[in-house]
């Protein structure tokens, strides 16, 4: 069954509303794809436009930027510490925006949106 993005068929207030369109091609959502550790992996997706947006399936690295330095460097991802979007995200090894992972330079907090955007983007929080 797709995911359906449209408009409700209920007011605020509980009230019917009577559409007189039905369900359109892009008002379907996609199911979720969660970037796990891993060899790196990445799925396009084809969006409006013709244009082509790519989720990564599996990474193994991220580019983590140091605060202090303004240096960015791209290093292995070791392990996920914390993620506050679902505690059980850390026992799956999701990555997503928000989560702090363990890096081969320290902890990191992920600020990009690695199913959205194609890449792991962190900031270095030590």
């Amino acid at each position: 069954m797709a995911i359906w993005q449209g408009k409700s068929k209920r007011k605020p207030t509980g009230g019917r509303i009577a559409h007189s369109a039905g369900k359109k091609k892009f008002e379907i959502g996609r199911e979720k794809q969660f970037t796990r550790i891993g060899t790196q992996s990445i799925r396009l997706y084809r969006t409006r436009g013709g244009h082509h947006k790519g989720g990564i399936l599996q990474t193994e690295y991220a580019n983590v930027v140091d605060t202090k330095t303004g240096i960015t460097k791209k290093v292995k991802i070791l392990n996920v510490k914390v993620n506050p979007a679902d505690p059980n995200y850390v026992q799956r090894s999701i990555v997503n925006k928000g989560a702090t992972v363990e890096t081969e330079i320290g902890l990191a907090k992920v600020t990009s949106r690695p199913g959205q955007d194609g890449t792991v983007n962190a900031v270095l929080t030590q």
